[in-house]
């Protein structure tokens, strides 16, 4: 891991304040605290007084989400198969029917595999859509803002640079 560590920090020397895409540091920084805890604090009034590092601990809801996820790509796919199985299709029309078709899974209501793989072919590309464009969106009004990339990004006082 150190030599992470010194991979991410001699990447990150353009980005620091003078560097030649210091506009950018907002970037780096959010990949640089993806790996590392920050080594920088809050310097005024805080308004959590906990040693909890918010980045962290989005990744306790990202696990907590797992089962959540995973139910409702099921219960989507269950719908689905039984929808299909009610009006007497086989194999519907469109990508995710020629799909499953060729994996040669089925559209049984009875398989949970079935289920699940269908389910997932409706939710996974919402999921990718929904994170790049936000994603997207974040990385740019935090690099507009000069803030960091973080949940609050957009308070006053937060941004450690």
């Amino acid at each position: 891991m150190k030599a992470l560590r010194n991979v991410l920090d001699k990447l990150g020397k353009p980005f620091h304040k003078g560097g030649k895409l210091e506009k950018y540091y907002p970037v780096y920084e959010a990949l640089d605290t993806f790996a590392y805890t920050p080594d920088t604090v809050t310097t005024g009034p805080t308004h959590v007084r906990d040693g909890i590092d918010l980045k962290r601990m989005m990744i306790t809801v990202v696990w907590a989400l797992i089962p959540c996820i995973l139910m409702a790509m099921y219960n989507t796919g269950l719908q689905a198969n039984l929808a299909l199985a009610k009006l007497g299709i086989a194999v519907p029309e469109g990508w995710r029917g020629s799909l499953i078709d060729a994996l040669g899974v089925g559209f049984s209501p009875d398989s949970l595999f079935a289920c699940a793989l269908h389910g997932a072919l409706y939710f996974v590309p919402i999921f990718v859509v929904c994170n790049l464009v936000g994603g997207t969106c974040e990385m740019i009004f935090s690099t507009i803002r000069g803030h960091e990339i973080n949940e609050a990004s957009s308070s006053p006082g937060c941004s450690s640079r």
